[in-house]
Order: C-alpha cells, then sequence, then structure tokens
C-alpha cells in the first residue's frame, strides 16, 4: 500500500453553493498548494455570487464528532477554521484543537460576509476571542473586522487604532494577525502582518478594480496550505498573497454577482484563460 504522501489540512467552516467561500473554496486552495483537504461542515449556507443570505447551523455535538473521527484516523498537518455558527460549536472546536497544540491553526471567521445576526454575533466574538484566538497560530481579519473584534474589549475610536487592536490579540495568545485592506497608497491594496514585535510585514499589489467574492478565503486557505507544507508564517503569508493575486487577477464571472477567484489558474491552458 502506497503510504500517504501529501500534508492533510482540515477545513472547519461552512458550505457554500457557489464555492466562492467555506469548504469547496478550501479544497481547492489546498489542492493548489499540492495538500489533501479534509472538511467538518458547521453550517450550510444559501446563497449566490452577490452574497450569503442565510445558513442552517449544524448541532455542536455533529461538528465535533466530525472532526473527532477524522483527528482520530489522520495525522492532520494544520488547521482551517473558517465560519462556526454558534457559541457552542466555538467551545466543541476550541476543546477539540487543543489537544493538536503543535498543529498549526489558522483562524479566518470572515464575519463581514455572513447576515448579521446582533446580540448573538458579539456573542461569537467574544467567544472566539476567549477560546480559538489564544489557540490560533495566525489570525485573518479584514480592517474592519479588526475594528469589530476590537470594539468588544475597548470604545469605538475615531483615532487610527490598527497597530493597537492587532497586538492586543497577539497579547491574547494568538502568535501573528493578518489585517487585509490596511491603509496604502491611491491604487493598491496591502495586507500588514502583526506579531509581538508589531508590524511584521507590510505588502501592498495594485488594486484589480473589480469586486470578489472568496479572496479573504483563499488567502486563509493558502497560508494553512503553506504551513502544512513546512513555511514558516512570515514566508507562508508572502507566498499565499502572491497566490491570491494570480488567483484574483484570472478570477472568473460564473454569475450574476461578484466575480470568484481562479484556484486553480495554474492548471488550464493558455487557450482556456479566456
Amino acid at each position: 500500500m502506497q503510504n500517504q504522501t501529501s500534508p492533510l489540512v482540515l477545513s472547519i467552516n461552512l458550505t457554500d453553493p457557489v464555492g466562492a467561500v467555506g469548504i469547496q473554496a478550501d479544497l481547492a486552495s489546498f489542492a493548489a498548494m499540492g495538500c489533501h483537504g479534509l472538511s467538518v461542515v458547521t453550517a450550510i449556507a444559501i446563497g449566490d455570487t452577490a452574497r450569503i443570505e442565510d445558513t442552517q447551523l449544524i448541532d455542536a455535538d455533529w461538528v465535533a464528532d466530525q472532526a473527532r473521527v477524522l483527528l482520530e484516523d489522520m495525522p492532520v498537518a494544520a488547521f482551517k477554521v473558517g465560519h462556526l455558527g454558534s457559541v457552542e460549536v466555538v467551545s466543541a472546536i476550541a476543546e477539540i484543537v487543543s489537544d493538536y497544540p503543535d498543529v498549526p491553526l489558522v483562524l479566518d471567521p470572515f464575519a463581514s460576509a455572513m447576515p448579521h445576526a446582533g446580540h448573538d454575533s458579539e456573542d461569537m466574538l467574544l467567544a472566539m476571542r476567549e477560546l480559538l484566538v489564544p489557540q490560533s497560530t495566525l489570525l485573518l481579519l479584514s480592517a474592519h473586522e479588526l475594528t469589530r473584534f476590537g470594539e468588544t474589549w475597548r470604545e469605538a475610536s475615531a483615532r487610527d487604532l490598527l497597530t493597537q487592536d492587532a497586538i492586543h490579540l497577539v497579547d491574547l495568545g494568538c502568535r501573528y494577525v493578518l489585517v487585509t485592506g490596511t491603509p496604502t497608497a491611491a491604487g493598491e491594496v496591502a495586507n500588514s502582518l502583526f506579531n509581538e514585535s508589531g508590524r511584521l510585514r507590510h505588502d501592498s499589489w495594485p488594486r484589480l478594480g473589480a469586486a470578489y467574492n472568496g479572496a479573504g478565503s483563499t488567502l486563509s486557505a493558502a497560508i494553512a496550505a503553506m504551513l502544512a507544507n513546512g513555511l514558516d508564517v512570515p514566508e507562508a503569508a508572502l507566498e499565499a498573497q502572491e497566490f491570491l493575486n494570480a488567483a484574483l487577477a484570472n478570477a472568473r464571472r460564473m454569475g450574476m454577482g461578484k466575480l470568484i477567484p481562479d484556484r486553480l489558474f495554474w492548471a488550464r491552458d493558455a487557450d482556456d484563460a479566456s
């Protein structure tokens, strides 16, 4: 029997019928990075290329059982944790990943893409800050999402507190925070990587001028796969950003909404690029 050689990466996330975000998107990014993707379903989404309209949550016990059975059978090289949906699922996943402290964990809640859940949404942020952020190797947030996380521990402010917010999350135990959409020159997009020493990287890219569904999910999944392949976090973050930029440059319009990143752009013939 041939031994398994591709790193195994476990996506704990919702299912997206479009494949723009969630498990389907994660599996495509893992495959592009030479990894085999495993999945634990936390919710079933209703959505199209424009937005996610609603979700049906999976019971926390079912989520936990999916993960336990997989992890007892196979050696996982990295975790990618996305949308969890409820405080109960956050607690269940936090307990499970605590048994694997040496496995890198990329946390990408992509809260801004989900339908607003009122008070429950704030409870989710607090639960993730308390239970999952301290176990994360890297936390991926947009600048807007970072503000929401920050507002759970201080009052909102008009001052630029991006660095302060990121360092606070590192102080909670997260090793790195990657903030997307940070301030930069006109015509560019930029991402900043923070650790305990402050801003470690600030990478900028030309703004492509279109609306995309799944950019953040592609980035976090690629980072998880790079970590599974043995790269350190700063190098994984840079390589994943380069991969994302290429996937966006080759994005396709599949419906009437936003463009979808093409994670498998490298596998297509030049004649298929149009």
